[in-house]
């Protein structure tokens, strides 16, 4: 029996069932963007955590900063004994998002859903109204508050029953969903008409590439027209930058691309490296608008964290990984458009996204095929290959590589996924 099967009825009985995983192996070690399992098979890492690790696994500069913190402690509630590591980051961070937020202040969470949890809270707090306007394809958590944002029923809100709100969903737009600025706007309106009054709206909230939704990016002319409609009406506009921030569109925020500026910004997933911490930033009237104990929560803001998230801003600077990011999409861009033309082109369908954020779509006969992913996420795992899935139809390819990953890796990887499409 292997490790991997051994650990699979550890799994089976014990953890609950309503946890999926994608790839039936287990992690044993990493490095950059290599991964090993437990019976020592070696991968290229194309998922990165979701999105977490564009820094890459165990960088040095955030593996140093988090060990040191850890000799001194690991652990202070902040709202109880506050501690350096957490203003720091507060004053590295605030400066980056000063940009784009005015003024900003922020909180620090522990999960990308507790932050969104945290910004629907300010946001009925500061407006005094409760209503709020997510959009189609949109996915912005699990948990109660942020599930009613997210846009997709199965297998999220599947015997749920209702969920916070009131919540409403506008259309979304993009050329590469075939939804115009126009229509998109028109849907805007017509909630705005028929289901709820303006003055009833907290806030607006929008991915500026959408992840789970299969990274297809917002028009920018649609989110200047919803920034407009936000001003116009006294709604607040949350940018939801979980995984399109920190680098991986190639601007440290996906947003900076439309020139809109949000309200609130709530950040997480590749903040601090693959240590759990992620956060809102705003305007600083928003963010303090609740009394003192307002926010908070035992583990937000963990040091160890902390430390790592300062170390992950000195290296998206010091090791350019914003060009980087750039460079990688050029070269995934390049790969699966020569693909399309090749022989087995038939097989690859849309390519969407932006920077290092890419995705395509598996099709037969022009048509979303989810089976035919599936195949390939096999295949690929068994030539040393990690992806992961994504979209409405559970048909697309997203491409997360560690911005640090060496460029010979990503194109060995890409070898790897061109030379399946034959046997799809």
């Amino acid at each position: 029996m292997t490790a991997s099967s051994q650990l699979n009825d550890l799994r089976t009985g014990h953890v609950s069932a309503g946890i999926k995983t994608l790839h039936p192996v287990y992690i044993d070690r990493a490095e950059n963007a290599r991964v090993w399992d437990t019976d020592g098979n070696e991968y290229i890492d194309l998922i990165a955590g979701i999105g977490v690790l564009n820094t890459g696994h165990r960088h040095p500069k955030v593996m140093s900063a988090a060990m040191a913190q850890m000799e001194k402690f690991t652990h202070s509630c902040f709202n109880a004994i506050p501690h350096e590591p957490y203003v720091k980051l507060a004053a590295g961070l605030s400066k980056v998002a000063a940009p784009i937020i005015e003024n900003p202040r922020l909180m620090l969470t522990s999960s990308g859903a507790e932050a969104m949890e945290n910004a629907i809270k300010l946001a009925r707090a500061y407006t005094r109204r409760t209503a709020m306007i997510a959009f189609d394809g949109g996915f912005h958590g699990r948990t109660l508050a942020t599930l009613a944002l997210t846009a997709k029923v199965k297998p999220y809100k599947t015997l749920i029953g209702p969920l916070p709100g009131p919540v409403y969903h506008a259309s979304f737009a993009s050329k590469d969903n075939g939804v115009t600025r126009e229509e998109a706007l028109a849907s805007l309106e017509r909630i705005l008409k028929v289901e709820v009054a303006p003055e009833d709206v907290a806030a607006i909230v929008i991915e500026p590439v959408q992840g789970e939704g299969g990274f297809i990016p917002v028009d920018s002319g649609f989110m200047q027209d919803i920034r407009k409609l936000c001003d116009q009406h006294g709604i607040l506009l949350i940018v939801d930058e979980i995984q399109s921030g920190f680098g991986r569109s190639g601007k440290l925020f996906a947003v900076e691309h439309s020139g809109v500026k949000p309200d609130l910004l709530v950040i997480g997933k590749g903040v601090a490296g693959g240590f759990p911490l992620a956060g809102v930033i705003g305007k600083e009237t928003i963010m303090n608008c609740l009394p003192p104990g307002g926010l908070g929560g035992t583990y937000a803001g963990n040091a160890v964290a902390c430390a790592a998230g300062a170390a992950v801003l000195e290296v998206m600077e010091s090791e350019h990984l914003l060009a980087q990011a750039n460079q990688i999409g050029e070269v995934v861009v390049a790969r699966v458009n020569a693909m399309k033309a090749g022989p087995n082109g038939q097989h690859i369908g849309q390519l969407r996204g932006i920077g290092a954020m890419r995705a395509f779509d598996l099709v037969t006969d022009g048509k979303p095929d989810a089976a035919k992913l599936q195949k390939l996420l096999a295949k690929a795992r068994e030539k040393g290959v990690l992806l992961i899935a994504a979209g409405e139809h559970g048909n697309v390819i997203r491409l997360l590589p560690p911005l640090t990953i060496p460029l010979a890796d990503l194109e060995k990887a890409m070898d790897v996924i061109e030379s399946l499409l034959g046997e799809l």
